[in-house]
């Protein structure tokens, strides 16, 4: 008789302080801020989570036109300075949820740019973390993702380098490596999350072991993709869901270890879902 297949949670997996942190002040506006409640953009990308807090009477304003009055609180991936300026000067009650961390790569930012160097910012173009690291730059920050973006960039003597939060350590390696080649002086602020460097560490010695990998988060995260990369090169049945609905049991068959992972924007009760549907669908044993 074959054994049900055992299920191993990731050593470390889930929301992380900064998230929790806004998630906690999202639900403390909701019954106590002047209303109307909204959050200037999705307070963390996980859109299970948007949908939660809209039915717990937080809403979602793509722009402050969108929240004309009330309470506007600031996602965890932060914005750029004028953004706050300006919702302060329309009288709206601002609830700053930017994550800690964020606000210490702004702090980095501006300190590079204050002693002269040019600012290098290692992340993904457009992701609003980014654009919110650019707001405490100047005109001759650069975002770079990989050595190859370097090549159209117009490298000074003196650069100074900021690094995403969810960003990995060999991706700050490989620009940097790039950048001591052309630069006379390179200044590294390693902003890196330790949260996201404690997940993908566990991510990948879990993902080495399982047969089969679930990866639990917002599609639009940038850092449980990441999980969902690390995850495919060390098992190459890895699944990325934002819902446990989307499970399938077909994806288990013959599996003896399944691994659970999930993305710093991801609550616990989202991954006791996927737990549980897993269990359902094979009768799996979660091995706590």
């Amino acid at each position: 008789m074959t054994s049900a297949p055992r299920i191993e949670i990731a050593e470390h997996a889930g929301v992380c302080y900064g998230v929790e942190r806004a998630l906690a002040m999202a639900a403390d506006a909701a019954t106590s801020a002047p209303a109307p409640v909204h959050t200037l953009g999705p307070l963390i990308h996980n859109p299970l989570v948007v949908d939660e807090l809209e039915q717990a009477g937080v809403g979602l304003a793509d722009t402050l036109d969108d929240a004309a009055s009330g309470s506007v609180i600031i996602r965890a991936h932060g914005v750029i300075p004028q953004v706050i300026e300006q919702a302060r000067d329309r009288g709206l009650t601002v609830i700053d949820a930017t994550c800690p961390y964020v606000k210490r790569v702004h702090h980095a930012a501006e300190r590079l740019v204050a002693d002269g160097y040019q600012l290098i910012v290692v992340g993904e173009s457009g992701h609003p973390e980014v654009e919110g690291i650019m707001g405490h730059a100047d005109d001759r920050a650069c975002v770079v993702s990989a050595p190859c973006d370097l090549d159209a960039i117009e490298i000074e003597k003196r650069v100074g380098v900021v690094v995403q939060t969810t960003q990995t350590q060999e991706a700050l390696a490989d620009i940097v490596s790039a950048l001591l080649a052309r630069a006379d002086e390179v200044r590294v602020i390693n902003t890196i999350c330790s949260a996201t460097q404690e997940r993908q560490k566990a991510a990948s010695e879990l993902a080495s072991r399982a047969d089969v990998m679930i990866v639990v988060g917002g599609k639009n995260s940038g850092n449980t993709r990441r999980l969902a990369q690390i995850c495919t090169e060390r098992c190459a049945a890895t699944h990325h869901i934002e819902d446990a609905s989307e499970i399938e049991a077909t994806w288990f068959a013959g599996a003896e270890l399944i691994g659970i992972t999930a993305g710093a924007s991801t609550p616990s009760a989202h991954i006791e879902r996927a737990v549980n549907a897993i269990c359902d669908l094979t009768g799996a044993v979660h091995a706590r």
